[in-house]
């Protein structure tokens, strides 16, 4: 049996970049049950850094992220992680007042929001229908984020810190004895004092299997679909790299640019049990009805469909921190659609608790105290 000082059981996005700051500090175990790293949510993401998304909690812990973004340690990556793009959350008339409280809320912390009318949201996004859109908050700074690389980046950045991940390594059983938490594996037993669970849509599973109670984590379809648009003008779809991020404000509906094509979603949230999720026709159907509606472009065939897997739980805040009832059972779980655009801070934030300190104190300075991120406030 293997013994370090710090077991984390899931390598998408949330465990990989934990794995990577707590490898400055001991010895780091990563396990994954699939056979490559980031299959279920990370590797299905919209990718996507924007500061006006989420629970107030939820936008500290993105801007306590741009840092490591903008400025990755030397050697992370060989090209940048963020590129422009820039959101429009867009409005018809009758949803005034939805626009009014996420210009409110999004100025908060991101000063250089913007509140467009018609005309002003027209200019920004001219893809979209006149007689649809009555205004728009804009956020100029919104970036597309580069997910494979980031999540490369930390799992190369943990073995050369002199960690490692075990694939293929589903815990099947996890135990504590000795002091050290066990989990038994089909890539063989391994053991340490600090247990971080951070297996995404099987986190409350992996919780029962370790006899602790559950935090009541719901994992929620969420379908997309890309397409190349078709306008009635071809020379309307020049351009179409450039495009923003358009984000209906109620979130029915969302597209963007994507490797020379349109990415939607009818931004679905369907509980569903942790499992290899699949796109179901009525959502796809969704996603094209609801793009139609507000866009001058027609939809006559898609290139790609597919699902991914979101995790909640009930205040829709992520999960960070030991439990309460289990000695060295470290929660990193229920980052719904924020994994990705909260990875840093999160990361930081689960190394610095399973070290024994507080948070880390630019996250603090935003707000955010360990009660906001503590499985227990959830029972």
């Amino acid at each position: 049996m293997e013994t370090v000082d710090f077991l984390i059981v899931g390598a998408g996005m949330a465990g990989a970049s934990a794995a990577y700051e707590l490898a400055a500090h001991g010895r780091v175990l990563l396990l994954e049950r699939e056979a490559q790293p980031g299959y279920h949510s990370t590797g299905r993401s919209a990718a996507l850094y924007t500061q006006t998304y989420g629970h107030a909690v939820v936008r500290a812990l993105t801007v306590a992220s741009w840092d490591f973004y903008a400025n990755p340690p030397a050697g992370f990556t060989d090209h940048p992680l963020l590129t422009p793009r820039g959101v429009l959350l867009i409005g018809r008339a009758d949803q005034e007042q939805a626009l009014q409280t996420a210009f409110a809320e999004g100025r908060r912390l991101t000063p250089t929001v913007e509140r467009l009318d018609r005309a002003g949201t027209l200019t920004r996004a001219p893809m979209l229908r006149e007689d649809y859109v009555a205004g728009a908050v804009w956020e100029p700074d919104a970036m597309d984020l580069d997910v494979h690389a980031i999540h490369h980046g930390y799992l190369r950045g943990l073995k050369a810190r002199g960690g490692r991940q075990v694939g293929d390594a589903e815990v099947r059983e996890l135990a504590r004895h000795d002091g050290l938490w066990v989990a038994r594996t089909p890539a063989g037993d391994f053991a340490a004092p600090v247990l971080v669970n951070a297996a995404g849509a099987w986190a409350d599973s992996l919780a029962i299997l370790a006899g602790v109670r559950p935090i009541g984590l719901v994992p929620k379809r969420r379908t997309a679909v890309t397409f190349d648009p078709v306008f009635d003008n071809p020379k309307d779809a020049e351009g179409l790299a450039g495009w923003p991020m358009v984000i209906d404000v109620d979130e029915t509906f969302y597209f963007k640019p994507d490797a020379g094509r349109l990415l939607a979603s009818p931004a679905d949230e369907t509980p569903v049990d942790p499992c290899d999720v699949q796109p179901e026709e009525l959502d796809v159907a969704l996603a094209v009805d609801r793009v139609e509606r507000a866009a001058r472009f027609h939809i006559r065939r898609l290139a790609h469909r597919w699902a991914g897997l979101r995790s909640f739980v009930a205040d829709k805040v992520p999960v960070v921190g030991f439990d309460g009832e289990a000695t060295d059972f470290l929660w990193l779980a229920g980052q719904g659609g924020y994994g990705i655009q909260t990875a840093p801070a999160m990361a930081r934030t689960a190394a610095a608790l399973a070290t024994g300190g507080g948070l880390p104190s630019d996250v603090a300075a935003l707000g955010v105290t360990p009660a906001d991120l503590a499985p227990d406030r959830l029972r």
